[in-house]
């Protein structure tokens, strides 16, 4: 039995106890299993199908890929409390696209209000800047971006722009901010891909962005009416692992999957 097999097993026995233990007070703490390094896990994989987005590991040990070649499901939203582990979520694709993907056929940019916590992506030859969401550079960006997908008709590449904090998107100038609209809206078609973290107790603010995402991941969220906000009511986020077990939703059920620790 494989190491992802075995972690996989240990996880859904400890999903299943969960209520269960939250519920007895003199239940003893139940520590989750070490997860299994991200490389170790790729290695597991290789060689991914062309132009796939490595996202996790499903319950049945089957990886979670995006086709960057098929624009349907649109910018991805990350949403979860604050410490479920939608920045590590967020680091892990980075990781994985520069351990799978040339530069000429996948790039990465991120923006974020904390540069210091993105240091290890820093020398991956797909990476195209870190940026600070309250610097020039994080508009610049932006723009350049959407300049770039404007003209893009022909060309293979694909580029991730990785925003960490929606919320904090929505301070940046008049022209930034329609420029991001029109990727969220146009990008995955012209091979821009958003992918946005949300932390809900911040979104009153921005709930006209939020029509934008069709594909939407989630972490552990206890406010109830953030997830029916959300539209997770049926997700039982509640019982998600916090920092490494997420859910998007496939057709009329519930996809859970886990991300690897970080070891590049």
């Amino acid at each position: 039995m494989t190491e992802i097999n075995r972690y996989a097993l240990m996880m859904e026995a400890l999903s299943e106890l969960k209520p269960e233990i939250d519920s007895t007070s003199q239940a003893p703490t139940q520590t989750p299993p070490a997860l299994p390094s991200l490389s170790d896990v790729l290695a597991g994989y290789s060689p991914l199908p062309p132009a796939a987005l490595f996202l996790g590991v499903a319950s049945d040990d089957l990886p979670v890929l995006l086709n960057l070649h098929d624009p349907v499901p649109g910018p991805i939203l990350i949403a979860a409390d604050p410490g479920a582990g939608k920045t590590a979520l967020l680091q892990m694709i980075a990781l994985a696209a520069g351990a799978t993907q040339q530069p000429e056929d996948l790039q990465f940019g991120v923006l974020t209000n904390h540069p210091d916590e993105w240091g290890r992506v820093e020398a991956i030859p797909n990476n195209v800047g870190i940026f600070p969401l309250h610097n020039q550079s994080s508009e610049d960006f932006i723009l350049s971006l959407a300049s770039w997908a404007h003209d893009n008709k022909t060309s293979k590449q694909s580029v991730l722009l990785l925003l960490d904090d929606l919320e904090a998107a929505s301070n940046l100038d008049f022209d930034a901010r329609q420029n991001l609209r029109w990727l969220l809206l146009r990008g995955p078609a012209r091979r821009v891909w958003p992918i946005v973290t949300l932390n809900p107790n911040r979104m009153e603010t921005i709930m006209p962005w939020l029509d934008a995402f069709r594909t939407r991941v989630f972490g552990t969220m206890q406010d109830p009416r953030h997830i029916k906000q959300l539209d997770a009511v049926s997700a039982e986020l509640g019982t998600l692992n916090s920092g490494s077990h997420f859910t998007l939703r496939e057709g009329d059920s519930w996809l859970r999957f886990w991300i690897p620790s970080i070891d590049y």
